[in-house]
Formats: structure tokens, sequence, C-alpha cells
């Protein structure tokens, strides 16, 4: 399992997809729930993704926009526009209300004239610590511009909203989280880009291995030669490459990351013991596991379940 599997494995469309529309200029949707994670992309037209404080961001035909909550964001026809905004997506970060529906046409006043836009939009929750990493390494609103490997998707979206089917909401989900993903890989790997060290560390045969071991086997007692050696390489070797790739050495990364899962299994586990969460991630012993989780997160594990779960 590599670190983008892992931090991407909790963010699914569930029945969040607000739908698909024909929009006639002018226009102002609000989406106006905040989701922790949202995905515009345009079929054809074109639009601005207008947020507080930003500059506006164009979205043109076969474009995808992924933006950041809590704050919440407006899709025009035009900056500036004289359309009354149209509240959209109450609901769509509230999973136990079982997210907004898939349905065609929501706004009102949808048309197929002259200058006509067909977004598809999808709103994720982002649940537990894990996939709040992965929120952590992305900008406020990011663009991927069309003709990569989004296409592809793009066109089973435009066949699969134009129907009404059994199944649906199901096909639409799914493809939307292709979407997402083939959306962040390309961002990650645009030339000049900013992606996190683990995304371009995951490639050298070196530290992408140990990186690969770590995420796969986190319970395992691990030490630098041990690693070492599953990877094929020298202690020295090892430490050198993951520290200049990674920005820390092999053992400090994976504390962190065990306190990560530790973060999740205390708020997810309500009847767990403390001692079997430490079990869980690695450690023998309760008292050597809250200590180590205090040190990385500032609190106790049994401060940080009480705040998950109040």
């Amino acid at each position: 399992m590599d670190v983008f599997d892992d931090l991407i494995r909790g963010v699914r469309a569930h029945g969040s997809l607000f739908g698909s529309s024909v929009l006639t200029p002018p226009w102002a949707l609000h989406f106006v729930d905040g989701a922790p994670l949202t995905l515009c992309t345009v079929l054809g037209g074109g639009g601005w993704i207008v947020r507080e404080n930003h500059p506006p961001e164009p979205l043109r035909a076969g474009d995808t926009v992924v933006v950041r909550g809590p704050e919440t964001f407006t899709f025009v026809d035009e900056v500036g526009t004289r359309a009354e905004p149209v509240a959209c997506g109450e609901f769509c970060a509230t999973p136990e209300q079982g997210g907004t529906r898939h349905r065609l046409g929501w706004h009102d006043t949808a048309g197929d004239g002259p200058g006509a836009t067909t977004l598809i939009v999808g709103a994720y929750p982002v649940r537990g610590e894990v996939s709040r990493l992965l929120l952590d390494a992305l900008p406020a609103v990011l663009r991927v511009p069309g003709g990569g490997t989004g296409d592809a998707v793009l066109d089973h979206l435009a066949a699969e909203v134009a129907l009404d089917t059994p199944g649906q909401q199901v096909v639409l989900d799914r493809l939307l989280d292709w979407m997402l993903v083939c959306t962040l890989r390309e961002w990650f790997d645009r030339p000049g880009g900013e992606a996190p060290a683990w995304w371009a560390a995951q490639r050298d045969p070196v530290v992408g291995e140990a990186l690969r071991l770590l995420h796969t086997e986190p319970a395992a007692p691990w030490t630098v030669a041990a690693l070492a050696a599953r990877c094929g390489v020298s202690r020295a070797t090892l430490a050198k490459r993951f520290a200049d790739l990674v920005g820390e050495p092999p053992l400090t990364y994976l504390t962190r990351w065990r306190m990560t899962l530790a973060a999740d299994l205390l708020a997810g586990r309500h009847t767990a013991t403390l001692a079997e969460v430490a079990r869980t991630v690695g450690y023998s012993d309760a008292f050597g596991f809250s200590a180590a989780f205090k040190r990385v997160r500032g609190v106790t594990p049994s401060a940080f379940r009480r705040s998950a779960v109040g």
C-alpha cells in the first residue's frame, strides 16, 4: 500500500453528488455547506469559481477544480454577474443525513440556450485524521485543465448523467472518486509544482519501498536496520535518502504515522482500551504509547478521545 492509497482511502463519495445541470447565463450557484472537499468539473461552457478573499478561478470546458472547505464558494457565469445566488448542496457535508442525492437540473432556470454551461459537482466528507493529511497537502483551490487522464472519466460522466437507471447513484459516486484521483495525480505531477514530499518520494526505488513497508506494516517492530535490510540497502543509505526525500528520519515518520492511525482508532473504536489501540499500532504497553501520542499530538490519548466523541 502506498502513501496516496492510504490517505485517499477515506475520501469517498456516498450519495453526495449534487447532480448536473445545463445553466443559461446569468447564473450563480452558491455552495453553502463548506464541504471539506468539493470537486467541480465542466462538460461544456464555462464559468468562474469565486471565494471570499481569493482571486476568481476560471473553469472552462474539460477543466476540473477542487475546492477546500470549510469556506463556501460560488460558481458564476461571469465575475460580477447580475444573477441572484441560488443556494445549492444543503447537507452535502453531513453524511448521517444521507448527502444530497443526484438529480438532473437542480437549478430552476436551467436551459440549453446559447452560452449554456453543463456542470457536475461532487462534495466529499473527509473522515478521520488519515484523510486530513491529504487535505493538508492541498491549497484552497486547485485547477487541472482538460486534456489529461480525467478526460476519459468525463466522457463516462457525461453519458451517465443523461440517464435515469437503477444503480446510477453508485456509478456516479465511483466515477467522481475516479475523477478526484485523476485530478490530484495530475496536480501533484504538474511541472514546477510543489507536491508534498511523500508524493515524489514514493517513486524513489529505495524510499518508495520503505514508505510502502511502513504503511503496509505499521505495527511491525521496525528499526532503521531492519527497514534497510528489507529495502536491500545499507542502514546509512536508507537513513540519508529517506531524510533527504521525505524531510525527516524513517522512524520519526513512522511514529507520526502510527499516532495518526491511533487517533482514528481512538475516535472510531469507542470500546477499545488504550492497551488495545497501543498494540494495534506497534506498542507493547499503553504507557509507552501514551507518551508517544502526547509528544506527537500534544494531548493524551484519553483527552483526544474525549474531544473526538464529545
